[in-house]
């Protein structure tokens, strides 16, 4: 797969290859590229536990891999227990760190951020991927921007980028397609990937930004691999969303079965019931529920929401 996704730049060169690394990064297939421009680490959470360990800091050890000779990293906020662990492979690397919090930060404000460190502080429009939790990235992303000197990325380049990315299957809100069309006037469906406790956390956050903005009640349709911990995806969920209907994701056979999401969607104390199809299960949901505007939220697989979108295209 990383052999397939090195074709296209060959057939049509990048000027910056973003390159993410697939599970993990130390033993990731992408350490074929030996001396990057520079590395970046998201925030550290659990996810893979079966392959990379089962504490921040051995998870934060595969992911540190990545880390190469002397090239610079720019790190986002992290664990303690993470930011030790990346800090002592820099160290042994003479990797330069480009730290949130240390070498540079940022502050949101009312209508977007400002960002801030040792060459100076630049303000920026509010990132157009929803979610307060987006400003972190972008901030990271910033970061990544002033190592890459010889591009000549302006700040009206990079406030072009923050207002104009799009990310599919990140709440993703799906306008058109032959599930929209099931949906009564002013009801809204949505869409993300996100699969593990840190995304539920996020989920949650971001439903309690819809209310804030306008209150409408938010039901779950949700499948997860049989490889994710669904318990601790989904009690952030329930103090925020009425209820889930469970579905399987089609074709894979390390899908959760809809009786037992059932069940783990009971025990995180969310009303919930399962259905063959993310169709059927929103058909049962306006039936249930009648023409009140409400949000749905599919959720808990990045594979679910991929068969999604091919769906509904």
């Amino acid at each position: 797969r990383t052999v397939a996704a090195f074709l296209p730049f060959w057939g049509v060169p990048a000027d910056i290859l973003l390159l993410e690394t697939g599970l993990g990064g130390e033993y990731d297939a992408t350490n074929v590229i030996a001396a990057p421009l520079a590395t970046v680490i998201m925030p550290i959470s659990f996810d893979h536990m079966q392959f990379l360990g089962d504490s921040l800091a051995k998870i934060a050890a595969a992911k540190a891999g990545i880390l190469k000779q002397g090239r610079p990293a720019i790190i986002a906020q992290q664990p303690p227990e993470a930011a030790a662990v990346i800090e002592a492979r820099a160290t042994a690397l003479k990797v330069p760190l480009w730290r949130c919090g240390s070498e540079w930060t940022f502050e949101i404000g009312d209508s977007g951020f400002s960002y801030r460190d040792a060459k100076g502080a630049i303000s920026l429009p509010r990132p157009v991927l929803p979610g307060r939790h987006q400003y972190g990235n972008a901030a990271t992303a910033v970061a990544a921007t002033r190592w890459l000197h010889e591009f000549g990325l302006s700040e009206r380049t990079i406030a072009a980028g923050l207002t104009g990315a799009v990310w599919p299957a990140r709440m993703q809100r799906l306008k058109r397609g032959p599930l929209v069309d099931l949906l009564p006037p002013d009801w809204e469906l949505w869409l993300d990937g996100g699969h593990n406790a840190d995304a539920g956390q996020v989920i949650a956050g971001m439903i309690e930004e819809w209310q804030q903005a306008t209150r409408k009640p938010v039901s779950l349709i949700f499948g997860m691999l049989t490889s994710k911990d669904p318990l601790a995806f989904l009690r952030p969920l329930a103090p925020v969303a009425e209820d889930l209907s469970a579905v399987s994701i089609p074709g894979d056979h390390s899908s959760i079965a809809v009786p037992d999401a059932v069940g783990f969607a009971r025990q995180a104390g969310l009303p919930a019931e399962g259905y063959d199809s993310p169709a059927a299960a929103l058909a049962a949901i306006i039936a249930r529920h009648g023409s009140t505007p409400r949000r749905v939220l599919i959720c808990g697989s990045l594979y679910l929401a991929g068969t999604v979108l091919a769906e509904n295209a």
